[in-house]
């Protein structure tokens, strides 16, 4: 089957026309003449395909018709070319009217269709006879300051006022903000953890424990001392550690995790990714009461899979994960046994961001999440609870490092300038082809395992790398935060077995191959990710219709801070609608019997007030990710969150081998307190399926 095009009926295609569809017009010399570009994402293992710059990459479909024959070596060639013509990149020459090219990596740009005197040259020169503009051109090429800047200083301060309430910071490349908004606050009571830092013990970093078979951990949550920035804070540790422990398992494994709950907010621990038993799963209000303060559960884990899982709070995430409860378990499968083969070293890293003003975090929502469109957006990142990371590595060094994204909302666009990367796995499994890359697209909630061969001696950075759009200044930002520093040494790493070079699986991809035949008998379900709003103030619904016009696949940075820190998820309802039935959220509990196969199109609406990325995440099943908007996926692995950019769709495949009930939500940590959770039970023989819910309230769980 054809992948759709911008030219069929909405209803057959997969994604939305405003930011994948570009009409040409012809030029006065070439009336009647027409086309349009499909743009499509560039193939990626990663749920983004952008460069390690942060630009979106695109592969260009475009098709021309009514034009005028040209006797060869004549003919018409394709162009992108940037707004201000100083860069070209050649598309090809039109054969049967369409040419296909890519990937194109340009904020904004220009599609031209010239005749050429010479349709094999690399060089334009002929006239133009169609030309578009991309979507993004609705941003100006230099950015303008359409808003005034922002207020004085002193108005805009990030210390503490008398209400409790400290205003985000702006940051330092952004500006402007839109007039009026500093002086509102949330609609809600700030709150700040128990305690003053100074009296709390320092947070230990991570530490690796070995579970075997039938162990029993006790995992504590409670206060603990973080230095950020140099600044002595008030955060939440598991065991004293911040992240907390790093667990390893082996597959097949059965141990257990007493949990106890010693902070001031209620408690709940989910193992994100493990097929567990779903009394074990920690989705407050679906599997279990939220343990309070003082209160202990017992888990039992089971690990039926190998792979790279982490685990946090289901109950205030927005809080209680943002301030530290969060950490890495890694289950060591077959595959394991070659690795000293072909790395030297095996490291969990966590990826987070923190949001701080001049007297320490920003408060979060006593009531309600604050941040409730687009998440709240750190400006201090961290790899394992420090701004200051370090390691130390030798010449030739190969370090299997596992990247895990802890943040609220933040995508983390991470690269390591100077070695070479090896893409191994991702959430529950390793690729069947394994690939070069330059950087890993991570989105909250996903694992993808890396290979870094580190080639010469001195400083390598570990970076994230975005092109952010600026809502106020209408323009690109390149906004570049260094997480830490690997010093490569002169001393020589000992020679590995395998050498640095890409493995391929033969038994993996038969059987992503077979699972995914599957699909054609499997039941078939379609969501939508949505939007609705209560009421907001004026200022900050006009500031929003900016963002209506285009909309990048995600917003890489907290460029608007105002915007984003006053609406709550009172006033905010995020929302996965049943296509079918029109069912949404807590009314949405599907049922299905266990061994069977689930077809599932998650498609991001984009006509909203707010449209944006959303990092779809399911419960104790896994998935493989049959296409993105209608694109049949070539890098299948099992996974269990997957990201949906605005006016995408993703097409999932979904094993429901594992009994219980379960819940499916958005990761951004505000989103799910807005309401964005449904459930699925996966029926155990002779069950019946539970009476469907009848709770339209707003709010999380």
């Amino acid at each position: 089957m054809a992948p759709p095009r911008c030219g069929e009926p909405a209803a057959a295609r997969a994604f939305d026309a405003g930011l994948f569809c570009l009409p040409l017009l012809p030029a006065a010399s070439a009336e009647g003449a027409s086309g349009q570009v499909t743009l499509r994402p560039a193939p990626s293992p990663f749920g983004l395909a952008a460069t390690a710059a942060g630009v979106p990459e695109l592969v260009l479909e475009v098709e021309a018709a009514g034009l005028p024959p040209l006797a060869p070596p004549a003919g018409y060639v394709a162009w992108a070319v940037t707004p201000m013509f100083t860069r070209e990149v050649r598309l090809g020459a039109l054969r049967a009217g369409r040419v296909t090219s890519g990937p194109v990596a340009l904020a904004q740009f220009l599609v031209l269709v010239t005749a050429e005197p010479d349709a094999r040259g690399t060089a334009r020169r002929g006239r133009p006879v169609l030309r578009g503009t991309s979507p993004s051109m609705v941003l100006q090429p230099h950015g303008a300051n359409a808003l005034p800047p922002r207020a004085l200083a002193a108005a805009h301060a990030h210390h503490a006022r008398p209400s409790g309430w400290t205003m985000p910071p702006m940051h330092p490349l952004a500006p402007t903000m839109p007039p009026g908004l500093e002086q509102l606050e949330p609609a809600v009571a700030p709150w700040l953890p128990e305690g003053a830092a100074a009296s709390l013990p320092e947070a230990r970093a991570p530490e690796a424990t070995w579970l075997a078979p039938g162990d029993t951990l006790e995992l504590v949550a409670a206060p603990a001392r973080r230095t950020v920035r140099g600044q002595p804070v008030v955060a939440y540790a598991y065991n004293g550690q911040l992240p907390g422990p790093v667990l390893h398992v082996r597959q097949g494994a059965r141990v257990f995790v007493r949990f106890v709950n010693r902070t001031a907010l209620p408690g709940a621990v989910h193992w994100h990714g493990l097929r567990l038993v779903d009394s074990s799963d920690g989705a407050v209000g679906l599997t279990q009461a939220a343990v309070p303060p003082g209160g202990s559960f017992l888990y039992t884990l089971d690990v039926p899979d190998a792979g790279t899982f982490w685990y946090h709070p289901h109950a205030r995430e927005d809080a209680a994960q943002d301030l530290g409860l969060a950490a890495m378990l890694v289950v060591h499968g077959a595959d394991d046994a070659d690795a000293p083969r072909r790395v030297h070293r095996d490291l969990a890293l966590l990826l987070d961001d923190l949001l701080l003003g001049d007297d320490g975090p920003i408060p979060w929502g006593r009531e309600a999440a604050t941040h409730a469109l687009m998440g709240r957006v750190g400006n201090v990142l961290t790899v394992n609870g420090t701004d200051r990371w370090r390691l130390a590595a030798r010449r030739g060094e190969v370090v299997r490092l596992r990247f895990a994204n802890a943040a609220n909302a933040r995508v983390f666009n991470v690269s390591l300038p100077g070695a070479r990367l090896r893409l191994v796995a991702t959430d529950l499994g390793p690729y069947a082809r394994e690939h070069w890359v330059d950087h890993v697209t991570i989105a909250p909630g996903e694992r993808y395992v890396v290979d870094a061969r580190f080639e010469a001696p001195g400083a390598v950075p570990l970076v994230n790398r975005v092109t952010a759009p600026h809502p106020a200044s209408r323009g690109f930002l390149e906004v570049v935060d260094t997480l830490g520093v690997v010093e490569v040494g002169d001393e020589p790493a000992p020679p590995l077995a395998a050498p640095f070079a890409l493995a391929e699986r033969p038994a993996v991809a038969r059987a992503h191959a077979r699972a995914a035949r599957a699909a054609r008998g499997a039941a078939a379900r379609a969501l939508l990710l949505t939007l609705r709003l209560d009421t907001l103030p004026f200022g900050l619904v006009q500031a929003m219709r900016l963002d209506t016009a285009w909309v990048m696949p995600v917003e890489w940075a907290g460029l608007m801070p105002m915007m984003d820190w006053l609406p709550t998820a009172r006033e905010v309802r995020w929302v996965l609608r049943d296509e079918a039935t029109g069912r949404e959220n807590r009314t949405l509990d599907w049922a299905f019997p266990a061994g069977a196969r689930l077809r599932l199109r998650v498609a991001n609406d984009r006509h909203t007030l707010h449209p944006m990325a959303h990092p779809f995440h399911l419960h104790g099943q896994r998935f493989l990710v049959l296409a993105r908007n209608g694109v049949p996926e070539r890098d299948l692995a099992w996974k269990d969150t997957i990201l949906v950019p605005p006016g995408t769709s993703v097409e999932l495949l979904v094993e429901l081998d594992n009994p219980g009930r379960w819940m499916f939500h958005c990761h951004i940590a505000e989103h799910i307190e807005s309401g964005m959770h449904g459930a699925l039970t996966v029926l155990r023989p002779g069950e019946r399926a539970p009476a469907l819910p009848h709770d339209h309230s707003l709010g999380g769980h």
